[in-house]
Protein backbone atom coordinates (compact mmCIF):
# COMPACT_ATOMS: atom_id res chain seq x y z
CA UNK A 1 0.00 0.00 0.00
CA UNK A 2 1.28 3.48 -0.64
CA UNK A 3 3.06 5.55 2.20
CA UNK A 4 0.74 8.34 1.78
CA UNK A 5 -1.46 8.55 5.62
CA UNK A 6 -4.25 8.78 3.88
CA UNK A 7 -6.04 7.54 0.71
CA UNK A 8 -8.72 8.22 -1.85
CA UNK A 9 -10.12 6.69 -4.31
CA UNK A 10 -13.29 6.24 -5.87
CA UNK A 11 -15.29 2.89 -6.84
CA UNK A 12 -18.67 3.02 -8.24
CA UNK A 13 -21.27 4.45 -6.44
CA UNK A 14 -18.81 4.78 -2.95
CA UNK A 15 -15.57 7.85 -2.21
CA UNK A 16 -13.25 5.56 -0.23
CA UNK A 17 -11.02 7.59 2.29
CA UNK A 18 -8.75 4.99 4.03
CA UNK A 19 -6.36 6.10 7.25
CA UNK A 20 -3.26 4.48 6.41
CA UNK A 21 -0.74 4.63 9.18
CA UNK A 22 -1.36 1.31 10.38
CA UNK A 23 1.57 0.81 12.16
CA UNK A 24 0.47 3.83 14.47
CA UNK A 25 -2.97 2.24 14.65
CA UNK A 26 -3.88 5.01 12.14
CA UNK A 27 -3.56 7.65 14.82
CA UNK A 28 -4.40 11.42 13.24
CA UNK A 29 -2.71 13.89 12.03
CA UNK A 30 -3.05 17.40 11.29
CA UNK A 31 -1.57 16.86 7.19
CA UNK A 32 -3.99 13.68 7.14
CA UNK A 33 -6.68 16.14 8.53
CA UNK A 34 -6.19 18.74 5.98
CA UNK A 35 -6.12 15.93 3.31
CA UNK A 36 -9.19 14.82 4.09
CA UNK A 37 -11.36 18.25 4.43
CA UNK A 38 -10.55 19.22 0.57
CA UNK A 39 -11.34 15.64 -0.38
CA UNK A 40 -14.81 15.98 1.63
CA UNK A 41 -15.72 19.51 -0.04
CA UNK A 42 -14.92 17.88 -3.76
CA UNK A 43 -17.11 14.40 -3.74
CA UNK A 44 -19.82 16.59 -1.67
CA UNK A 45 -20.21 18.43 -5.21
CA UNK A 46 -19.69 15.47 -7.32
CA UNK A 47 -23.07 13.90 -8.52
CA UNK A 48 -20.88 10.05 -9.36
CA UNK A 49 -20.15 9.90 -5.55
CA UNK A 50 -23.45 8.82 -4.21
CA UNK A 51 -21.62 7.75 -0.33
CA UNK A 52 -18.79 8.26 1.08
CA UNK A 53 -16.56 4.80 3.13
CA UNK A 54 -14.27 5.66 6.08
CA UNK A 55 -12.04 2.91 7.11
CA UNK A 56 -8.54 2.31 8.41
CA UNK A 57 -5.55 0.28 7.20
CA UNK A 58 -4.58 -2.73 8.85
CA UNK A 59 -6.26 -5.17 11.01
CA UNK A 60 -5.88 -3.57 14.38
CA UNK A 61 -7.32 -0.08 14.35
CA UNK A 62 -9.86 2.30 12.58
CA UNK A 63 -8.22 5.22 13.93
CA UNK A 64 -6.62 5.00 17.85
CA UNK A 65 -7.26 9.11 17.91
CA UNK A 66 -4.86 12.01 17.52
CA UNK A 67 -1.24 12.22 17.67
CA UNK A 68 -1.26 13.90 20.54
CA UNK A 69 2.16 12.94 21.23
CA UNK A 70 3.34 15.01 18.95
CA UNK A 71 1.65 17.78 20.33
CA UNK A 72 3.64 16.82 23.45
CA UNK A 73 7.01 16.05 21.27
CA UNK A 74 7.22 19.71 19.87
CA UNK A 75 5.37 21.84 22.95
CA UNK A 76 9.04 20.16 24.73
CA UNK A 77 10.88 21.89 22.19
CA UNK A 78 8.70 25.29 22.47
CA UNK A 79 6.81 25.06 18.77
CA UNK A 80 3.37 25.17 20.52
CA UNK A 81 1.63 25.81 16.67
CA UNK A 82 0.12 22.19 16.79
CA UNK A 83 -1.23 22.24 19.83
CA UNK A 84 -3.34 25.38 18.39
CA UNK A 85 -3.68 23.99 14.58
CA UNK A 86 -4.56 21.12 15.01
CA UNK A 87 -7.98 20.96 17.38
CA UNK A 88 -9.27 23.50 14.74
CA UNK A 89 -8.51 21.92 11.79
CA UNK A 90 -9.67 18.46 13.12
CA UNK A 91 -12.81 20.02 14.70
CA UNK A 92 -13.87 21.68 11.19
CA UNK A 93 -13.96 18.26 9.63
CA UNK A 94 -15.62 17.40 12.46
CA UNK A 95 -18.02 19.30 11.91
CA UNK A 96 -17.77 18.72 8.11
CA UNK A 97 -19.12 15.33 8.92
CA UNK A 98 -21.92 16.17 10.89
CA UNK A 99 -23.09 18.13 7.93
CA UNK A 100 -22.30 16.23 4.93
CA UNK A 101 -24.86 15.94 2.62
CA UNK A 102 -24.36 11.94 1.50
CA UNK A 103 -24.36 8.78 3.41
CA UNK A 104 -21.15 8.59 5.46
CA UNK A 105 -20.11 5.16 6.48
CA UNK A 106 -17.50 4.10 8.70
CA UNK A 107 -16.43 0.59 9.26
CA UNK A 108 -14.76 0.52 12.06
CA UNK A 109 -13.29 -2.72 12.35
CA UNK A 110 -11.15 -2.13 15.67
CA UNK A 111 -9.69 0.41 17.78
CA UNK A 112 -11.93 3.86 17.38
CA UNK A 113 -11.05 5.92 20.23
CA UNK A 114 -10.64 9.91 20.52
CA UNK A 115 -9.91 11.21 16.74
CA UNK A 116 -11.46 7.96 15.39
CA UNK A 117 -14.63 8.45 17.01
CA UNK A 118 -14.96 12.13 15.76
CA UNK A 119 -13.95 10.86 12.09
CA UNK A 120 -16.99 8.31 12.18
CA UNK A 121 -19.72 8.96 15.11
CA UNK A 122 -21.04 12.55 13.47
CA UNK A 123 -22.03 10.29 10.41
CA UNK A 124 -25.35 8.71 9.48
CA UNK A 125 -23.63 4.85 9.78
CA UNK A 126 -21.29 3.54 11.82
CA UNK A 127 -20.66 -0.42 10.99
CA UNK A 128 -18.84 -1.96 14.00
CA UNK A 129 -17.70 -5.72 13.94
CA UNK A 130 -16.08 -8.33 16.49
CA UNK A 131 -12.71 -6.62 16.16
CA UNK A 132 -14.66 -3.03 17.70
CA UNK A 133 -13.42 -1.23 20.60
CA UNK A 134 -14.65 2.21 21.63
CA UNK A 135 -13.32 4.73 24.23
CA UNK A 136 -12.83 8.69 24.95
CA UNK A 137 -9.92 8.53 27.44
CA UNK A 138 -9.09 11.59 27.55
CA UNK A 139 -9.96 12.31 31.08
CA UNK A 140 -7.12 9.92 31.73
CA UNK A 141 -3.94 12.49 29.87
CA UNK A 142 -5.23 15.32 30.93
CA UNK A 143 -8.04 16.28 28.12
CA UNK A 144 -11.55 15.92 27.59
CA UNK A 145 -13.58 13.78 25.29
CA UNK A 146 -13.74 16.19 22.18
CA UNK A 147 -14.04 16.00 18.55
CA UNK A 148 -17.92 16.79 19.56
CA UNK A 149 -18.06 14.46 22.31
CA UNK A 150 -20.27 17.62 23.66
CA UNK A 151 -22.76 16.88 21.38
CA UNK A 152 -23.01 12.80 20.61
CA UNK A 153 -22.54 11.73 24.48
CA UNK A 154 -25.17 13.77 25.98
CA UNK A 155 -27.54 12.62 23.32
CA UNK A 156 -26.67 8.72 24.34
CA UNK A 157 -29.84 7.09 26.65
CA UNK A 158 -29.71 8.22 30.05
CA UNK A 159 -26.38 8.98 31.88
CA UNK A 160 -24.64 6.77 29.82
CA UNK A 161 -22.70 9.63 28.08
CA UNK A 162 -21.58 11.19 31.48
CA UNK A 163 -20.35 7.81 32.34
CA UNK A 164 -18.27 7.08 29.20
CA UNK A 165 -16.87 10.71 29.20
CA UNK A 166 -15.97 10.51 32.97
CA UNK A 167 -14.72 7.09 32.90
CA UNK A 168 -13.22 6.54 29.63
CA UNK A 169 -14.64 3.07 29.67
CA UNK A 170 -14.07 0.78 27.11
CA UNK A 171 -16.80 -0.79 24.77
CA UNK A 172 -16.94 -3.76 22.77
CA UNK A 173 -19.30 -3.85 19.80
CA UNK A 174 -23.21 -4.99 21.55
CA UNK A 175 -22.05 -2.42 23.88
CA UNK A 176 -21.68 0.47 21.34
CA UNK A 177 -24.81 -0.94 19.58
CA UNK A 178 -26.57 -0.77 22.97
CA UNK A 179 -26.03 3.25 23.78
CA UNK A 180 -26.27 4.36 19.64
CA UNK A 181 -22.46 4.70 19.42
CA UNK A 182 -22.64 2.19 16.79
CA UNK A 183 -25.52 1.70 14.10
CA UNK A 184 -24.74 -1.85 12.62
CA UNK A 185 -23.15 -5.24 13.55
CA UNK A 186 -20.83 -6.71 10.38
CA UNK A 187 -18.31 -9.33 10.84
CA UNK A 188 -14.92 -8.84 9.95
CA UNK A 189 -14.61 -11.29 7.37
CA UNK A 190 -18.01 -9.46 5.26
CA UNK A 191 -16.81 -5.72 5.36
CA UNK A 192 -14.89 -6.67 2.06
CA UNK A 193 -18.51 -7.89 0.40
CA UNK A 194 -19.94 -4.89 1.79
CA UNK A 195 -17.64 -2.37 0.54
CA UNK A 196 -18.18 -3.93 -2.69
CA UNK A 197 -22.03 -3.88 -2.67
CA UNK A 198 -21.83 -0.20 -1.35
CA UNK A 199 -20.32 0.63 -4.86
CA UNK A 200 -22.49 -1.20 -7.02
CA UNK A 201 -26.05 0.17 -5.17
CA UNK A 202 -28.26 1.62 -7.54
CA UNK A 203 -30.23 4.15 -5.44
CA UNK A 204 -28.49 6.80 -3.31
CA UNK A 205 -29.52 8.60 0.17
CA UNK A 206 -30.35 6.47 3.20
CA UNK A 207 -32.61 4.36 2.03
CA UNK A 208 -30.18 2.74 -0.37
CA UNK A 209 -27.56 2.35 1.98
CA UNK A 210 -29.90 0.89 4.86
CA UNK A 211 -30.98 -1.81 1.85
CA UNK A 212 -27.82 -2.84 1.26
CA UNK A 213 -26.57 -3.47 5.11
CA UNK A 214 -29.80 -4.79 5.95
CA UNK A 215 -28.13 -7.83 4.20
CA UNK A 216 -25.30 -8.29 5.75
CA UNK A 217 -26.05 -7.23 9.51
CA UNK A 218 -25.74 -10.03 12.32
CA UNK A 219 -26.46 -10.44 15.97
CA UNK A 220 -23.51 -9.18 18.26
CA UNK A 221 -23.86 -10.74 20.82
CA UNK A 222 -24.97 -9.61 24.50
CA UNK A 223 -24.06 -6.14 25.87
CA UNK A 224 -22.90 -6.02 29.41
CA UNK A 225 -24.01 -2.45 30.48
CA UNK A 226 -27.56 -3.03 31.34
CA UNK A 227 -27.06 -5.19 34.47
CA UNK A 228 -25.20 -1.86 34.92
CA UNK A 229 -27.94 0.94 33.90
CA UNK A 230 -29.85 1.42 36.99
CA UNK A 231 -26.56 2.59 39.14
CA UNK A 232 -25.09 4.75 35.72
CA UNK A 233 -28.24 6.36 35.56
CA UNK A 234 -28.36 6.73 39.61
CA UNK A 235 -24.45 7.76 40.48
CA UNK A 236 -23.83 9.67 36.99
CA UNK A 237 -27.05 11.71 36.96
CA UNK A 238 -25.43 13.89 39.85
CA UNK A 239 -25.05 17.87 39.67
CA UNK A 240 -21.31 17.81 40.52
CA UNK A 241 -18.55 15.79 39.72
CA UNK A 242 -17.70 15.60 43.61
CA UNK A 243 -21.02 14.49 44.26
CA UNK A 244 -20.62 11.52 41.79
CA UNK A 245 -17.42 10.32 43.48
CA UNK A 246 -19.26 10.85 46.78
CA UNK A 247 -22.43 8.74 45.96
CA UNK A 248 -20.34 6.33 44.48
CA UNK A 249 -18.08 5.93 47.78
CA UNK A 250 -21.47 4.97 49.52
CA UNK A 251 -22.29 1.94 47.31
CA UNK A 252 -20.53 -0.64 48.69
CA UNK A 253 -21.33 -3.33 45.10
CA UNK A 254 -18.32 -4.19 43.19
CA UNK A 255 -19.30 -2.02 40.25
CA UNK A 256 -19.21 0.98 42.29
CA UNK A 257 -16.17 0.35 43.62
CA UNK A 258 -13.96 -0.08 40.95
CA UNK A 259 -15.51 2.59 39.19
CA UNK A 260 -14.95 4.88 42.06
CA UNK A 261 -11.29 3.41 42.06
CA UNK A 262 -10.92 4.35 38.17
CA UNK A 263 -11.91 7.70 38.70
CA UNK A 264 -9.33 8.70 41.41
CA UNK A 265 -6.95 8.13 38.74
CA UNK A 266 -8.05 10.72 36.40
CA UNK A 267 -7.38 14.30 35.89
CA UNK A 268 -9.52 16.35 38.59
CA UNK A 269 -9.38 19.81 36.13
CA UNK A 270 -10.30 17.32 33.20
CA UNK A 271 -13.27 15.74 35.19
CA UNK A 272 -14.59 18.99 36.00
CA UNK A 273 -14.53 20.63 32.27
CA UNK A 274 -15.93 17.48 31.09
CA UNK A 275 -18.71 17.48 33.51
CA UNK A 276 -19.44 21.24 32.58
CA UNK A 277 -18.87 20.41 29.11
CA UNK A 278 -21.36 17.30 28.71
CA UNK A 279 -24.16 19.00 31.03
CA UNK A 280 -24.02 22.20 28.90
CA UNK A 281 -23.50 20.70 25.60
CA UNK A 282 -26.76 18.95 26.18
CA UNK A 283 -28.66 22.13 25.06
CA UNK A 284 -26.46 23.16 22.37
CA UNK A 285 -25.50 23.34 18.92
CA UNK A 286 -23.07 21.46 16.90
CA UNK A 287 -21.21 24.34 15.74
CA UNK A 288 -21.70 26.18 19.86
CA UNK A 289 -20.74 22.93 21.08
CA UNK A 290 -17.34 23.01 18.84
CA UNK A 291 -16.53 26.49 19.19
CA UNK A 292 -16.75 25.58 23.25
CA UNK A 293 -14.32 21.97 22.21
CA UNK A 294 -11.84 24.15 20.72
CA UNK A 295 -11.34 27.16 23.73
CA UNK A 296 -11.31 23.75 26.10
CA UNK A 297 -8.35 22.65 23.93
CA UNK A 298 -6.66 25.75 24.50
CA UNK A 299 -7.27 26.10 27.90
CA UNK A 300 -5.78 22.26 28.39
CA UNK A 301 -2.95 23.51 25.77
CA UNK A 302 -2.12 26.35 28.35
CA UNK A 303 -2.09 24.20 31.47
CA UNK A 304 -0.19 21.05 33.09
CA UNK A 305 -2.42 18.39 32.78
CA UNK A 306 -1.98 17.24 29.15
CA UNK A 307 1.50 17.62 28.90
CA UNK A 308 1.74 15.18 32.37
CA UNK A 309 -0.42 12.95 31.08
CA UNK A 310 0.87 12.33 27.70
CA UNK A 311 3.74 12.48 29.15
CA UNK A 312 2.57 9.11 31.86
CA UNK A 313 0.78 7.31 29.48
CA UNK A 314 2.55 7.71 26.21
CA UNK A 315 6.00 8.91 26.21
CA UNK A 316 7.45 7.54 29.56
CA UNK A 317 4.72 4.92 30.10
CA UNK A 318 5.15 5.02 33.66
CA UNK A 319 0.86 5.57 34.28
CA UNK A 320 2.03 7.78 37.09
CA UNK A 321 0.87 11.58 36.21
CA UNK A 322 1.36 13.93 38.83
CA UNK A 323 -1.96 15.94 38.55
CA UNK A 324 -1.97 19.82 39.30
CA UNK A 325 -4.42 20.24 41.18
CA UNK A 326 -3.93 16.88 42.83
CA UNK A 327 -7.23 17.01 44.18
CA UNK A 328 -11.32 17.65 43.02
CA UNK A 329 -11.23 19.78 46.01
CA UNK A 330 -8.54 22.23 44.78
CA UNK A 331 -10.31 22.42 41.14
CA UNK A 332 -11.91 25.82 41.86
CA UNK A 333 -14.60 27.24 39.27
CA UNK A 334 -11.97 29.55 38.32
CA UNK A 335 -9.46 26.58 36.80
CA UNK A 336 -12.63 25.74 35.04
CA UNK A 337 -14.44 28.86 33.82
CA UNK A 338 -10.40 29.84 32.30
CA UNK A 339 -11.18 26.58 29.88
CA UNK A 340 -14.08 28.10 28.49
CA UNK A 341 -13.04 31.77 27.99
CA UNK A 342 -12.91 32.75 24.02
CA UNK A 343 -9.59 33.25 23.15
CA UNK A 344 -7.47 35.03 20.20
CA UNK A 345 -8.42 32.27 17.61
CA UNK A 346 -11.40 31.72 18.33
CA UNK A 347 -13.49 28.84 16.23
CA UNK A 348 -16.48 29.92 14.59
CA UNK A 349 -19.12 28.68 11.79
CA UNK A 350 -21.04 30.82 9.82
Amino acid sequence: MSDQEVLFEVKGAVGHIILNRPKALNALTLPMVRLIGPQMDKWAGDMAVKAVVISGAGDRAFCAGGDVAEIYRRKMVGDISLGRDFFREEYIVNRAIFRFPKPWIALLDGITMGGGVGLSVHGRFRIVTEKFLFAMPETGIGLFPDVGGGHFLPRLPGQLGMYLALTGQRLKAADGLYCGVATHFVSSDRILALQQALETMSGEGDGAVEAVLEKFTADAGAATLPPHRTMIDHHFGRDTVDSIVSSLAKDSSEWAQKTAGALARLSPTSMKITFKQIRDGGSMSFEDIMTMEYRMSQGCMNGHDFYEGVRAVLIDKDNAPKWQPATLAEVGEDIVARHFAPVSNDLFFK
